[in-house]
């Protein structure tokens, strides 16, 4: 990969990841290096066991490669004490899991401003307009257990743009949501890389990949060289 330029959000450089079941050791990324602009929606496809959802963590700092570098808004995120990495991705970072980012005891209001306290200084929006701007203004005393699929999607997406991060990055967001829902929270992300933020999805979703920009491919935790447009890519399930 070549040198980071100053429109990448996110760079990723020959990243690699072990894990050792007693004298076994298996690898789940093995060389990966890829880069989001600002203002680019990236999909990440790939069968079940690809290494997708082990490259989202170490993008996000939630675990370490064994190798390699990531890089967010120009800060090294990787090989850090874990302590370092969350202040790093509560600043830089929005993080959407597939079991989503709240906690079953707060309203969705206080989800998003547990998420807001993590950083110092006022931010950006508060709470209440993230809960708006997701279409939740009305529900934002509701605890999760209390909110539909849809609307538990949409919750999490408010939590994850807590901070105005840099980064966005989603794992199967729309995976459980029916048509219309999916099209709504997909519509929230690309709106998000309308205003710069830099957009990485792991998905199985044909819809998601028709709103990014690029295609990500791996397989066996490699990167497969030849595809990078959304309509080359015929069939995103594994």
């Amino acid at each position: 990969m070549t040198a980071e330029r100053p429109e990448d959000a996110l760079t990723a450089r020959e990243l690699y990841r072990f894990f050792r079941a007693g004298e076994e050791e298996t690898p789940a990324l093995r060389g990966v290096s890829l880069r989001v602009r600002r203002g680019e929606t990236v999909a990440v496809v790939g069968p079940s066991g690809s290494g997708k959802s082990t490259l989202l963590a170490c993008l996000a700092g939630l675990d370490e490669p064994s190798g390699g570098e990531v890089r967010v808004a120009g800060v090294r995120i990787s090989h850090r004490p874990e302590s370092e990495r969350a202040r790093l991705r509560a600043q830089h970072v929005g993080v959407l899991l597939q079991s989503r980012n709240l906690l079953p005891h707060l309203s969705a209001l206080d989800n998003v401003r547990l998420a807001q306290s993590a950083v110092r200084g006022r931010p950006a929006a508060s709470a209440g307009r993230l809960l708006e701007r997701v279409g939740l203004g009305h529900r934002a005393q509701a605890l999760p257990r209390q909110l539909s699929g849809g609307e538990l999607a949409r919750a999490g997406l408010a939590v994850a743009l807590a901070n105005d991060p840099a980064v966005l990055l989603a794992d199967e967001p729309t995976g459980e949501l029916d048509g219309d829902t999916e099209r709504l929270v997909l519509e929230l992300l690309r709106d998000r890389a309308a205003d710069g933020c830099a957009v990485l999805v792991v998905t199985h979703s044909g819809q998601a990949v028709r709103i990014a920009d690029r295609v990500i491919e791996l397989h066996d935790g490699q990167v497969r060289e030849g595809t990078s447009r959304p309509e080359e890519v015929a069939d995103v399930r594994g």
